[in-house]
């Protein structure tokens, strides 16, 4: 069976349980024909031997958007019920002549730099959905330490967002301590102290990095206030969403909670760490008619 770039493909010798679409097809050195991976749903990029591939057939896929859909749903509902919440005690606390105002939302801005094309797309979907003004765009990881400055300058960001694919190279037992087992941890290490040096405090700027498997004990060392992946696993395509959106609208006056962030992730803490960080939410009065430009 022939596979082409775009296709989506399994990998027989891991039994089929990620599905990937094939970015690049090589030859090496010894005239042996390999596939560049980037995991569907999950932030992993890989490499296999092109005779290891299989396409998936319309119900393997529809399964798969099916649960893509399912986790998305999921993540939002858990969102509004907790946003819905957080709102009936604001207006509880609020005094009887603070209540004769309306009053209006103001969560933190993403700036979400991401090596997916596809991701991104994604991501940006889910910020309008949750309400949180987002600036996206697509910077493969390689280029990311190069850009973050100006992008920080020109967007002015309260949360950023670093991110892509990422992998431990390689086949059996590897040293997770050596940054060089890392397809792109260096990469996301390097873009986070560049951001370091433009906002030192992990209060003004609060930064997520990393993707599946990413070095995370040198990601958080390098300023990132959340990153992946603790125990070295996969990490799926929406859970920087998540992290951004919870620290987006927990109130400025206020720490977030690091479990309450890593619970609001789709994979959990083996995927997600972080510290503690101050939120970005903040309320205003009164509400107005008049809109921004």
């Amino acid at each position: 069976m022939d596979i082409d770039i775009g296709d989506l493909v399994i990998r027989k010798s891991h039994g089929g349980d990620i599905v990937f679409k094939v970015t690049e097809i090589l030859v090496d050195d010894n005239q042996q024909t390999h596939c560049i991976l980037r995991g569907l749903h999950l932030r992993l990029m890989a490499d296999a031997p092109i005779d290891d591939l299989q396409r998936i057939d319309a119900e393997h896929l529809r399964k798969e958007i099916l649960q893509m859909e399912k986790m998305h749903n999921e993540g939002l509902r858990r969102v509004m019920m907790r946003r819905s919440i957080d709102r009936e005690q604001v207006e509880m606390k609020r005094s009887e002549s603070a209540k004769k105002f309306s009053f209006f939302d103001l969560p933190g801005r993403v700036l979400h730099l991401d090596g997916d094309k596809d991701y991104l797309q994604m991501c940006l979907k889910t910020y309008a959905q949750l309400n949180i003004q987002a600036a996206g765009l697509w910077v493969e990881e390689t280029k990311q330490p190069e850009v973050v400055t100006s992008l920080l300058m020109q967007h002015r960001p309260d949360i950023l967002v670093l991110t892509g694919h990422d992998a431990i190279t390689g086949n059996g037992k590897k040293d997770v301590s050596d940054i060089n087992n890392y397809r792109n941890s260096k990469n996301f290490i390097a873009a986070v102290t560049l951001a370091r040096v433009f906002e030192p405090s992990r209060d003004d700027l609060v930064i997520f990095a990393g993707a599946c498997q990413s070095y995370f004990e040198a990601i958080l060392s390098a300023g990132a206030n959340f990153a992946s992946s603790p125990n070295r696993v996969f990490i799926h395509a929406y859970d920087p969403v998540f992290i951004a959106e919870k620290v987006a609208f927990t109130p400025i006056n206020k720490t977030v909670d690091v479990s309450d962030a890593i619970a609001a992730s789709v994979t959990g803490v083996d995927g997600v760490g972080g510290v503690e960080t101050r939120g970005k939410f903040r309320l205003g009065m009164p509400k107005t008619a008049i809109k921004t430009i």
